[in-house]
């Protein structure tokens, strides 16, 4: 007979810091010393791509494990998390939950779904961790990045920026702008995990597959970045 798992809160998998153990050296005893069910997985700062990530799902999922809920300190690993359709959490180093007021020019991150109704600004560059509904509007003087779908309006270079960018892991907008150039997001579906990446080429605006040094570059800025917890 299967044993029947403890009552309580629900269980926790937390991989070791990169910097002490790989996680691979500690998962199998830390399996054994849980339940199979829904688990939170607390991966601390590894960099998972999605097929690193589907790989451990597949892993967990053999050994009767069910991710309910993952949390990572890394952009990476949220952005595959969401990419693969993982409830996922990205934390910081202190994991306070008090908003910050924004310093001009900074970049702002959001964590956090923008419903419709729901106006985002920044003076710097914005960071979605979450999606944007049909009817919210977002904008940015600098960049405009959402890490969820993007099926509202976003405005990037608000004040005149061409070189600004529009990135989603699915660019489905009702309108885009960069700059004062305006366009429909596409109708096709994107492929799943990967970002696309809006921006201006010869006085049009034009949609590829995002630029995988943006996301390093979040990655390095994020831990100080200030961050909105509510819709102004």
């Amino acid at each position: 007979m299967a044993a029947v798992p403890p009552p309580g809160p629900r269980q926790r998998l937390t991989f070791p810091p990169q910097r002490k153990a790989h996680w691979q050296d500690t998962l199998p005893d830390q399996l054994q010393q849980l339940h199979p069910g829904a688990i939170e997985l607390n991966m601390h700062d590894w960099p998972m791509r999605c097929r690193d990530l589907s790989q451990l799902r597949e892993l967990l999922q053999n050994s009767g494990f069910r991710i309910a809920l993952l949390q990572t300190l890394c952009l990476q690993t949220a952005i595959s998390a969401q990419g693969l359709g993982l409830p996922v959490q990205l934390q910081n180093e202190t994991d306070s939950p008090r908003p910050t007021p924004e310093p001009a020019g900074q970049l702002r991150v959001h964590r956090g779904t923008v419903r419709s109704g729901d106006r985002l600004e920044s003076s710097g560059d914005l960071v979605v961790l979450g999606d944007v509904n049909p009817g919210a509007t977002i904008s940015a003087n600098g960049d405009v990045m959402v890490w969820g779908r993007l099926r509202g309006i976003a405005h990037a270079g608000r004040e005149g920026d061409r070189r600004a960018r529009v990135v989603a892991l699915q660019l489905r907008p009702l309108q885009l702008r960069i700059a004062d150039q305006v366009a429909r997001g596409p109708d096709d579906q994107p492929q799943a995990g990967l970002a696309e990446e809006a921006r201006i080429e010869e006085g049009e605006i034009v949609i590829e597959p995002a630029d995988p040094r943006l996301s390093d570059r979040i990655l390095r800025g994020d831990s100080s970045a200030p961050q909105g917890e509510s819709v102004a």
